[in-house]
């Protein structure tokens, strides 16, 4: 063991900021140690199994921060194994290739590859092709080959895929952040052809933050959408691309997903729903997931679950009088709700000091409306600020129900 791995076992949990500051040993590479010591103390709850993989390198904090986790990363892998099962014309799994053309740290990669006899890793930096080499064979994948390629040039080869992944970075020369597909690395919006000609199936990860309309009427050949959401954000936005798929954009399924909990709709079955409003406030509360509310299946919510009721068209909050424990968001009970007239807030909140308190549907943030009730961070009691479907404006205090 050299002086330097030894330093990062002698310093695993050690504050990456404390240690920088001291002086390494001379024959310690303090800048790789320190990499690696952060890299694993991030993978440790992003990426379980690989920070539980001895000898794995890991690349600087940014790319750690804009890998996938573990959790969405088996998502794809078992939207990828569906898509196989489902394509009659496809070789049997595990005879077929794989292509990641943007492949970074791999972890989506890796978790896709081992659904393939081959598999091919394409990605321009050098460096996360170094670690690449070196981490495949530690993670089982004997059947990774690793390229250091762009996109482009690879799509410009003849070859033919039983799936390609592809997931333009989402940041311009200058390191900004970037949302729309063309201001992405690689444009798919100019690749998208080429791509649909290379494989029966394309995945295509764009940013949660884009509009699912927008990046269909941009896309030819979409089949699927997937809203992945994780810890209560909307952490993906997937679209399943097919070489002959000709689905008008209002029929195009649309999942939403976040852990155990999923819902399927389309544009089309969204928009002949009916949406039921609210007339009064129920014994429950419930807020939609992260994924479901990017995806707006405002009024498919009311058709899978009886009596469940908005509590107004751009109120995003529901109500009922039953418990629906299933329910893919957050639960309340609520206690007690009142105006904001002086008297009834007087009322609401003799005796309290501090509170948790979020805004739904209110035309005022959390911070302006906290100094306005004169309410400090914390306690334990929890309020909830939102406009009903008459366009009165309620504070509903409610206990969360896990």
């Amino acid at each position: 063991m050299t002086a330097t791995e030894q330093f990062i076992l002698d310093n695993a949990n050690a504050d990456v900021r404390q240690l920088a500051l001291k002086r390494a040993p001379a024959d310690v590479d303090l800048r790789w140690a320190l990499q690696q010591i952060e890299g694993r103390q991030l993978a440790a709850r992003k990426l379980p199994q690989w920070a539980a993989t001895e000898g794995l390198w890991f690349p600087p904090r940014l790319s750690m921060e804009q890998c996938s986790s573990q959790a969405t990363a088996e998502y794809k892998q078992a939207l990828a194994k569906r898509l196989l099962s489902d394509d009659s014309s496809s070789s049997a799994l595990h005879s077929s290739l794989f292509i990641d053309l943007t492949a970074g740290f791999g972890v989506d990669f890796a978790a896709l590859a081992t659904l393939f006899g081959k598999a091919t890793y394409v990605e321009l930096n050098p460096e996360l092709c170094r670690l690449a080499r070196h981490n495949f064979p530690l993670l089982g994948l004997d059947n990774a080959c690793v390229r250091e390629s762009t996109a482009e040039d690879v799509l410009n080869e003849d070859w033919q895929a039983d799936l390609i992944m592809i997931d333009p970075a989402r940041r311009d020369t200058a390191g900004r952040k970037t949302v729309l597909i063309e201001d992405c690395t690689p444009d798919v919006c100019t690749l998208q052809a080429s791509l649909r000609r290379h494989a029966r199936h394309v995945i295509i990860k764009l940013s949660p933050m884009l509009d699912i309309k927008a990046a269909l009427r941009a896309l030819s050949g979409v089949s699927e959408v997937h809203v992945v959401g994780a810890e209560g954000e909307c952490k993906e936005l997937l679209l399943v691309m097919q070489e002959h798929c000709a689905t008008e954009l209002a029929d195009i399924p649309i999942y939403c997903t976040e852990g155990r909990q999923s819902i399927q709709f389309t544009f089309a079955s969204e928009a002949a729903l009916p949406l039921p409003l609210a007339d009064d406030l129920d014994t429950y509360i419930y807020e939609p997931s992260a994924a479901i509310l990017k995806g707006g299946a405002f009024r498919t919510l009311c058709s899978l679950y009886t009596d469940l009721r908005k509590l107004a068209p751009d109120t995003h909050l529901y109500t009922s009088p039953t418990l629906f424990a299933d329910f893919p968001g957050r639960t309340w009970r609520l206690i007690s709700h009142c105006s904001f007239s002086k008297s009834d807030l007087r009322a609401m909140l003799a005796g309290i000091s501090a509170a948790e308190l979020t805004t739904r549907g209110f035309p005022m943030s959390v911070a302006v409306l906290r100094r306005q009730l004169r309410l400090r961070e914390g306690g334990t009691a929890h309020f909830i600020a939102t406009t009903l479907a008459d366009g009165t404006r309620q504070l509903l205090k409610v206990t969360r129900i896990e």
